[in-house]
């Protein structure tokens, strides 16, 4: 299959937890592979392990919150490729090691430091969209925390963003439902195995607590949004360590 006839997928955000299962999950489907994140120091092993499944991808940088270079990097991904199919928007915060604000104590300053992950969304659906509308078919997919459908008060300004994000993605999916194209959100409560996150969390025991078996498989997560986006018979699925 070469390159002009082989779908893309985008996975903004990637890391070694979901992003790279998203990668692999769709590559295997046929998908030729576009990895996004704010450095690309990880970059060549990503693309090395997909590699190894007979999988073709490309890597590219850009900080989602900087518009210009983000919106640059899918103009780069669109002609490399030919067209863009499929986006997985995932990206994480900044410092891992950054703590929410409580929402007793949430400010607007909080507020809109959450929310600066969600504008990016919008922003790449505002780039990508036209040409899937063109063409009649595609794929958005978004990630979303668990505080948006269930009350969190420790995350706080992180549930007002998780809350708007999924509502965007299921507003979205309702308003292109005869367009060909599908939205959906994955909704997420738990730490997800093989990221960033959950491996500061268990180097960490003393500081965080044991995290037993409460954690999400990433694979498992990425399998279900590749069946959310063949199906397209439902918006959202919904993962949760805590059940």
């Amino acid at each position: 299959m070469s390159i002009s006839t082989r779908k893309t997928a985008v996975v903004i955000g990637v890391g070694p937890g979901l992003g790279m299962s998203i990668a692999h999950r769709f590559g295997r489907e046929g998908y030729t592979v576009a990895l996004v994140s704010r450095s690309d120091t990880r970059h060549a092993a990503y693309v090395s392990s997909l590699a190894e499944e007979g999988i073709q991808a490309g890597s590219f940088t850009a900080d989602v919150r900087d518009r210009d270079q983000l919106l640059s990097v899918l103009d780069a991904v669109a002609e490399r490729y030919g067209s863009i199919d499929l986006v997985y928007y995932g990206p994480g915060a900044t410092d891992p090691d950054s703590h929410p604000k409580p929402i007793i104590q949430t400010d607007t300053a909080a507020v809109q430091e959450a929310m600066s992950w969600v504008y990016p969304a919008i922003d790449v659906v505002g780039k990508v969209l036209p040409g899937m509308i063109e063409r009649g078919v595609g794929g958005l997919l978004f990630a979303s925390g668990l505080s948006a459908v269930v009350p969190m008060p420790f995350l706080g300004n992180l549930a007002v963003s998780s809350a708007a994000l999924r509502n965007y993605a299921l507003t979205l999916n309702a308003g292109l439902a005869e367009m060909g194209i599908y939205a959906g959100t994955l909704t997420i409560g738990g730490l997800i195995e093989r990221g960033d996150i959950y491996q500061l969390v268990k180097s960490q025991p003393e500081r965080f607590g044991d995290v037993g078996d409460k954690s999400l498989d990433p694979d498992a997560i990425a399998d279900t949004a590749w069946e959310l986006y063949s199906a397209r018979d439902r918006a959202e699925a919904t993962f949760s360590a805590f059940a």
